[in-house]
């Protein structure tokens, strides 16, 4: 009782104006400053059902006054965009301290920088993913068989089974699609190779690459204060035809010879396909004009993100290779499949050169 009474004492105070040379005891603002959301003022207390505090600066015979507002929240339109929030997030920050730190151990220059820890990613993250997508493929491949002897014998036994009952033919489907799929996933469960493991090389490498290519944007632009210093270094960390890796390679060497890389990778993979389905044609088309449209892109960004990602295409190219080695196969326990051969290379050149050469 006795804090409200001697607030509307106050209020009422300030409301009076004094006529006469008296003085005026209603402050004029002049200025609306909106406090920072962590609230950390000195003087200023938290008020008491939450929220934080907005200053208004009313200069008066006594100093300046301050009347402390809860702040008001920007507009959606001023929320930053899915592009800003991605640029801004955890696993990019991530990947700006891991290519600052690996630039300041070596000390190597930044391109040289860049090119070392694509390597390093790439060997030790998605190599390993990449064996084991091959032998969970090949573990699929070698279960094709034993899938087609069993739907047989489970043909057979619904048929005798739907002349006993009386099932319909609709019947018959759903009971023989129904014990065929509890089936395969019984033999998924026991050789440990559910298809959705073979696509575990993509849910780890998609990240890293967009968390490293935003990364390096973010380090080529400057766009924080903790980026301004090492944009400078970036800016004359290139070599050859690229001295500034914050600028786009005008020369258009590296986006095209991405491009290139990009599509001899898609059609390394279509060479070794004995029969394609038309759902892997359509794949193969797709991804021939995702490598086309690397291009222009690459053009348009920094080099530093160019010469990442065709670093990056460059080590995928040769994994791609390396897993076709026998003695690599063999040290990593990849399961044998039909399609395996003892002269992979000579017969991937022999391949190549009766599509494209002849």
């Amino acid at each position: 009782m006795l804090w409200q009474s001697t607030t509307r004492h106050v209020m009422a105070a300030c409301q009076q104006k004094c006529l006469a040379g008296r003085l005026l005891l209603k402050p004029q603002v002049l200025r609306v400053a909106y406090a920072s959301f962590s609230c950390e003022h000195k003087g200023l207390r938290k008020p008491m059902f939450g929220g934080n505090f907005v200053r208004l600066h009313c200069p008066s015979q006594f100093g300046s006054s301050v009347l402390v507002l809860p702040p008001q929240r920007a507009m959606s339109s001023d929320r930053p965009g899915w592009y800003e929030s991605l640029a801004d997030s955890t696993p990019v920050h991530m990947m700006e301290q891991l290519l600052v730190g690996v630039q300041q151990t070596t000390g190597l220059p930044w391109w040289a920088s860049i090119v070392c820890t694509t390597l390093a990613l790439r060997t030790t993250v998605t190599l390993p993913l990449g064996a084991y997508q091959m032998v969970v493929i090949a573990k699929l491949e070698a279960l094709q068989a034993e899938i087609a002897e069993l739907a047989k014998r489970l043909r057979y036994e619904v048929s005798v089974r739907a002349k006993q009952q009386g099932w319909s033919e609709k019947a018959c489907r759903y009971h023989f699609r129904k014990n065929l799929k509890r089936i395969v996933s019984e033999l998924y469960v026991r050789d440990n190779c559910h298809p959705f493991k073979a696509s575990l090389l993509v849910w780890v490498q998609l990240p890293m690459w967009v968390s490293l290519s935003f990364a390096l944007r973010n380090l080529s632009l400057g766009l924080s204060d903790y980026t301004t210093a090492l944009q400078a270094e970036l800016s004359v960390g290139g070599a050859l035809w690229f001295p500034d890796l914050t600028l786009p390679d005008s020369t258009w060497v590296m986006p095209v010879s991405l491009g290139l890389v990009n599509l001899l990778i898609v059609e390394i993979s279509t060479l070794r396909r004995i029969e394609a389905s038309n759902f892997q044609k359509y794949v193969t088309i797709f991804f021939r004009g995702i490598s086309v449209m690397m291009i222009p892109i690459a053009a348009t960004v920094p080099s530093s993100m160019a010469l990442y990602w065709l670093s990056s295409s460059c080590v995928g190219l040769g994994h791609n290779l390396l897993l076709r080695s026998p003695r690599f196969r063999r040290l990593c326990r990849i399961p044998p499949t039909r399609l395996d051969s003892d002269t992979p290379y000579r017969d991937l050149a022999a391949a190549f050169i009766a599509r494209f050469l002849k």
